[in-house]
């Protein structure tokens, strides 16, 4: 076993045996693993930390080669976020976060970019008033940066320019220019306002996003197309979208 050190941002935790837990990190410099920390539960004191959701870590970890789950021997806060655990729909946006990550991240893959774009959000979701448009850049950044985004370059199917309308097709992943509308009949028609917008959040980074207006007709648009798109590539619906989603609709 090697033995590492490195910044780590709780994803999901879950009990084992009587004594123990098995933590999800997405860190800084081996991606998304896991770690098992000993005697957590039976003796808490024995770790700086108490492993809440979201929160920024520095862990040690010794790194077994035949296995996935590996042995964390030392974990230290860095920010607990209790910031964002006093707002209830700030506190199912970094949920949403940290569920996403988990779900599209590949294993022990690194990725700082996407690492960086974490905790640039969560540090601005500590004061920030405008939360929801916060978790839409962390989306459509996350998207891009992983990989995993649906093509809106141009068409996905003929590649070519879209200089007018266009459809948004879930099984080919990315737009449709007219030419090519047939090959998917149950595709959407999609505002240029909207594909700009993703453009314009790949493009940029998070920083200069904040400063973006989205029009709430273009921001309900790009809502109900992502997680469309994620709810057909990743066959599921995040649970902590459906959270979220009753939060929203009751504040």
């Amino acid at each position: 076993m090697s033995i590492h050190k490195t910044e780590a941002i709780v994803l999901s935790r879950y009990d084992v045996r009587e004594t123990s837990v098995i933590t999800n990190f997405f860190t800084r410099d081996f991606g998304k693993i896991s770690g098992i920390l000993k005697g957590f539960r039976s003796d808490p004191g024995k770790f700086a930390s108490s492993l809440q959701l979201f929160s920024h870590n520095e862990i040690i970890f010794y790194r077994k080669r035949n296995s996935a789950v590996h042995l964390v021997s030392q974990c230290d806060i860095r920010d607990n976020f209790d910031g964002i655990r006093l707002d209830m729909i700030k506190m199912g946006m970094s949920s949403y976060m940290m569920e996403l990550l988990g779900a599209v991240m590949p294993l022990e893959d690194k990725n700082e970019e996407v690492f960086d774009l974490s905790l640039a959000c969560l540090n601005e979701l500590k004061s920030a008033y405008n939360s929801d448009k916060i978790a839409t850049i962390f989306k459509i950044k996350m998207l891009a940066l992983s990989g995993f985004k649906p093509h809106f370059d141009s068409c996905v199917s003929c590649q070519g320019r879209i200089l007018g309308a266009s459809k948004f097709s879930l099984s080919l992943g990315g737009l449709l220019c007219p030419s090519c509308f047939a090959k998917d009949t149950s595709s959407r028609s999609i505002f240029r306002g909207t594909v700009a917008t993703i453009l314009h959040i790949e493009k940029n980074d998070f920083k200069s996003n904040l400063n973006l207006g989205l029009n709430p007709q273009i921001k309900k648009e790009l809502d109900i197309i992502l997680n469309a798109f994620l709810n057909f590539h990743l066959e599921k619906e995040l649970k902590s979208q459906r959270v979220l989603d009753k939060l929203t609709v009751s504040v």
